[in-house]
């Protein structure tokens, strides 16, 4: 009797004691890869970037998995939560989406996992882990060039400063190559022109006031007597796309209008419509002249008409 009383009261006591009691302790841990997720941001980018995760089960229960993503102000995309099966692992892919035209940075990106149920019931411990990432947002640069001065006349052996304005619409502070062309500077040289650059190289905040760049150049001793039209293009490269792949150049080009030598107060074409505006006048009168000197002749010849 005494061992069929303890035989039912342990059953008892078993019966009354909660599933979760039953169950050892939950447990989970997670990994994502790559830890640094590179964004790019200029024109025509996707804007996104992702890590993938992998979420693991170490014991011999089902567990629901919550997903918590926290990224610094940016726009993330992963699942809520998920099962994971006894003794496996779920990967996952957290998306994170950046702004047009962002300026560059790093941002921190923030996973955790934890266990909300083990095998269906609430776990009898807090188990969770977490991973942190960087968001890494590119830079990209924009080059714009602006002529002060698109048209200028100048006289023989004139010197004369161009003015070139650049502008840096990239993300990020850019150092600027700046110059003229090889060929437009060979063909002002073969012409006579001299062509100088005080600086090669300008360092532009980006979206900031731009920076002046100038030309100097001096127009052809002896011009001749005709006018003449040069042309002259300024360009700007940025450093940063040249280090990595592809160099961004922007150019202007700019009208150099080299009026001819001429007599003082005398121009050829102005000279040249006046003398032949004359000989039409004087030859007009000469026939009129002629016209009357005839009609006096005939008089005379017949008088009494």
């Amino acid at each position: 009797m005494v061992v069929l009383m303890s035989i039912y009261l342990c059953s008892i006591l078993m019966v009354a004691v909660p599933a979760s009691a039953q169950l050892s302790g939950a447990a989970v841990s997670m990994t994502c890869a790559p830890g640094q997720i590179q964004v790019e941001v200029k024109p025509g980018a996707t804007l996104t970037g992702y890590t993938t995760c992998t979420v693991s089960n170490p014991t011999a229960y089902v567990e629901k998995v919550a997903i918590v993503v926290t990224s610094d102000g940016l726009a993330t995309a992963a699942p809520g939560d998920m099962y994971v099966g006894a003794g496996q692992e779920v990967d996952f892919q957290v998306v994170v989406r950046a702004n047009p035209y962002m300026q560059m940075q790093s941002r921190q990106l923030t996973v955790s996992a934890t266990v909300q149920e083990l095998n269906n019931v609430p776990p009898p411990n807090t188990a969770s882990s977490q991973v942190n990432a960087l968001i890494n947002i590119m830079q990209f640069s924009i080059v714009q060039v602006e002529a002060v001065e698109p048209f200028v006349q100048l006289m023989p052996k004139t010197d004369k400063n161009f003015q070139f304005k650049v502008y840096n619409f990239g993300n990020q502070i850019d150092r600027m190559k700046i110059g003229v062309t090889e060929n437009t500077r060979e063909s002002l040289e073969e012409a006579g022109f001299t062509v100088n650059l005080p600086q090669n190289v300008v360092t532009i905040e980006p979206n900031a006031a731009p920076e002046t760049a100038r030309i100097m150049v001096r127009t052809p001793k002896n011009q001749g007597w005709s006018d003449a039209y040069h042309v002259l293009e300024f360009f700007a490269e940025s450093d940063f796309a040249c280090q990595n792949g592809g160099c961004n150049r922007e150019s202007q080009m700019i009208t150099v209008y080299v009026r001819g030598v001429y007599l003082p107060g005398f121009e050829v074409v102005p000279a040249m419509s006046m003398l032949v505006l004359a000989a039409a006048v004087a030859g007009r009168r000469f026939l009129a002249d002629e016209e009357e000197e005839g009609d006096l002749v005939w008089r005379e010849s017949a008088p009494g008409l």
